[in-house]
């Protein structure tokens, strides 16, 4: 099985605190940490999990920042195939509070690889059972395209409507209206259109309704686990899955991303 991701990076500091503070307040926090992050990361993180080998085009800055960013991927065994660096790598903050709640502010410009950069291997892509992708240009998207699989986020609705490519699956939000979409929006419309509404599971269109997975004992932190759950349904429906076993293993990529602290995705296996 070979996936692939094309999107972001943004390298993160993840600050635990017992509240989001409001304004003019101050909170105290015992820890930090910093790693690579931004949706790019957390599905190429999970794929890495579940699939034989996973590439990844993305774009990385020109300082210590996306240096140690690829070098985190790396060892994590994912295949980074960065534009070369022109600009400072985006970074962030994430509070987490005592509920697993994630608030998370960006700083700088969002860095993401173009389909017509020769410097990246896009011919790769057409040897990949599944491709997400959450971030890049038409071009790049018409690359991805190439894969036998491809599934999108609605983050990216203006670049999908530019590109006019038949995705496999689009996963939008029931909750977050820039994750958002409404049936007319694309042409062609994708395959499969996933809402999700966290626990409360989600709705497919063709399908219906589908349920959440179950939780874990703990709620750790709820970053990255949309992008776990689209990540999760790409490779599912690269295995070959189709309606609700493959939403239910999606769902299931999903949770786990609940029981850990920053980018964390778990192993899950096919039913």
């Amino acid at each position: 099985m070979k996936a692939a991701v094309v999107g972001h990076v943004e390298w993160m500091e993840f600050v635990p605190v017992e509240h989001v503070p409001s304004v003019g307040e101050i909170v105290h926090a015992e820890e930090s940490w910093e790693q690579a992050a931004g949706g790019g990361v957390v599905a190429a993180v999970q794929l890495a999990q579940l699939a034989d080998s996973v590439q990844f085009f993305t774009a990385l800055g020109d300082d210590d920042k996306g240096e140690r960013a690829r070098v985190e991927l790396e060892a994590r065994g994912i295949e980074v195939h960065a534009s070369p660096p022109s600009r400072p790598q985006r970074s962030g903050f994430t509070f987490v509070d005592q509920a697993g709640e994630r608030t998370i502010t960006t700083i700088g410009r969002k860095l993401h690889p173009r389909g017509h950069d020769d410097s990246l291997p896009w011919h790769e892509l057409a040897h990949c059972d599944a491709v997400y992708f959450c971030a890049g240009d038409a071009d790049a998207l018409v690359s991805a395209r190439r894969a036998r699989v491809l599934v999108a986020t609605a983050r990216e609705l203006v670049t999908l409507r530019q590109a006019s490519v038949e995705l496999d699956a689009l996963v939008s939000s029931g909750k977050d209206e820039a994750e958002r979409y409404h049936t007319g929006e694309l042409d062609p419309e994708p395959r499969l259109i996933v809402t999700t509404s966290g626990a409360l599971g989600g709705w497919a269109q063709p399908g219906g309704p589908y349920s959440a997975a179950p939780l874990p004992p703990v709620t750790v932190d709820s970053y990255g686990a949309g992008d776990c759950f689209a990540a999760g349904l790409a490779f599912a429906l690269g295995a070959g899955l189709d309606g609700l076993p493959a939403l239910d293993f999606a769902a299931r990529c999903g949770a786990g991303a609940l029981a850990g602290a920053g980018v964390h995705a778990e192993r899950v296996p096919l039913p």
